[in-house]
């Protein structure tokens, strides 16, 4: 009897934790959505404007230098970005400042007017997890209850950003150790994130606004012949990615080595760009570049369109502007993918597809999330091809991906990091 009754109130116990974090994951959503729709909305209005108004590229210099003063002067205790994230779940110390938000939204919408080559999925994520640690000020909440906080943040940005409540889901837990998934937030986590997801949809469409879709036919049946293909771009994927992460790397060192003074250098990164977009056919390579994605989705791309996009993002960030990286590594990926069918023997479409979450895996290391995308963005049908891609990519691309805080908890090839006990 006694045995009965303590059984009992463990499950009412658990049973009302477990609303408890449903409740919260639900506002961590609301607030994600919000956000994010917000900037998607005023984003979208940025690029328009700076396509139609060439000349925005002469304040590249301007705009850097306000970046950097507004960072130096207000958010020293945040400019670590997605990093800060990470190392705030690793090692719970105090609660992310709120001012994190405004800053990355004004930061990277001023990136995007002047013509900086970057993202928006750190802008979303950095906003939702800010937004969502704040929680922790009205509770006493617990280390374990913080890492809770900020996985339903990232999963809420991300999912809300692009559209893929799944794959935002399975990033936010899968993000933050390489090779190992944490499932101790896996309900909250989902609630979040599905919750952006279909706030966020309604919200956008009272402003007429949709996330992004994608031209894609149907995939050939897999053969002993593609699956040989898939693994070759699958390799060149993760190796690409690779490639991404440390040039972002060498980049913020080299600018953080060189130039003492943190506002001068987007300042001084921002006058080389203008100089760079001054070059005939540059501006495909100028903010998000979706339209050139779903062109290289139809049309095979130059071979060296991957490779310009990729330096002029890393040198953009890591000269200090903002903004995020997710966006650009499609753009790599699928020009990659896009240029590969000019020599293997499989659909643009389909490669270009590939190129997408493949380089998108290795340098995040999230290969579930990545497929899971894969399949949220471009049916189940090619599904086989996609997680083939992501699992090869990721397996290629080494520890060095685009997020330093991140822990390894495997070892993979060409890696000589011990893995996470």
């Amino acid at each position: 009897m006694f045995s009965n009754h303590k059984t009992a109130n463990l499950i009412v116990k658990n049973l009302a934790s477990q609303l408890f974090w449903v409740a919260i994951a639900l506002c961590c959503g609301v607030l994600a959505s919000v956000s994010s729709s917000f900037f998607l909305v005023s984003l979208h209005w940025i690029t328009d404007t700076r396509i139609s108004n060439q000349w925005l590229l002469w304040f590249l210099p301007l705009g850097g230098l306000l970046i950097g003063l507004i960072y130096h002067v207000f958010g020293k205790e945040v400019v670590a970005g997605n990093n800060l994230l990470l190392e705030e779940f690793h090692a719970p110390k105090k609660t992310i400042k709120l001012r994190m938000a405004p800053l990355v939204l004004w930061g990277t919408l001023l990136t995007h007017l002047v013509g900086g080559s970057a993202g928006r999925e750190g802008t979303a994520v950095q906003m939702a997890a800010a937004l969502s640690d704040q929680f922790s000020l009205l509770k006493k909440f617990t280390a374990e209850n913080r890492k809770i906080l900020i996985s339903c943040g990232i999963a809420a940005g991300f999912s809300s950003v692009f559209g893929t409540p799944l794959a935002g889901a399975v990033f936010a837990l899968e993000v933050t150790i390489i090779g190992r998934v944490n499932y101790d937030a896996i309900l909250p986590v989902f609630v979040s994130a599905i919750a952006a997801f279909l706030i966020s949809e309604h919200l956008l469409a009272i402003f007429h606004y949709s996330h992004t879709l994608y031209l894609i036919d149907a995939a050939p049946d897999m053969t002993a012949v593609g699956f040989l293909l898939v693994v070759m771009a699958g390799i060149l994927f993760g190796l690409t990615a690779s490639v991404f992460a440390k040039s972002a790397h060498y980049f913020s060192h080299i600018f953080n080595r060189v130039v003492q003074y943190a506002p001068f250098r987007p300042m001084i990164g921002g006058a080389i760009l203008a100089l760079i977009f001054l070059i005939p056919g540059s501006e495909k390579f100028q903010g998000l570049g979706v339209p050139e994605i779903q062109k290289y989705f139809q049309f095979s791309a130059a071979p060296w369109d991957f490779a310009v996009k990729l330096l002029l993002t890393t040198f953009t960030l890591g000269a200090g502007f903002k903004g995020g990286e997710v966006t650009p590594l499609f753009f790599i990926g699928a020009a990659l993918g896009s240029a590969l069918s000019l020599f293997l023997p499989l659909p643009i479409w389909l490669l270009a597809a590939l190129g997408f979450v493949g380089v998108f895996s290795g340098a995040t290391n999230t290969p579930i999330a990545c497929t899971l995308m894969g399949l949220e963005l471009f049916g189940i049908q090619p599904g086989v091809y996609i997680a083939l891609t992501c699992v090869v990519a990721y397996i290629f691309s080494g520890h060095t991906g685009i997020y330093s805080s991140q822990k390894p908890g495997m070892t993979k090839i060409f890696s000589n990091d011990s893995p996470k006990k």
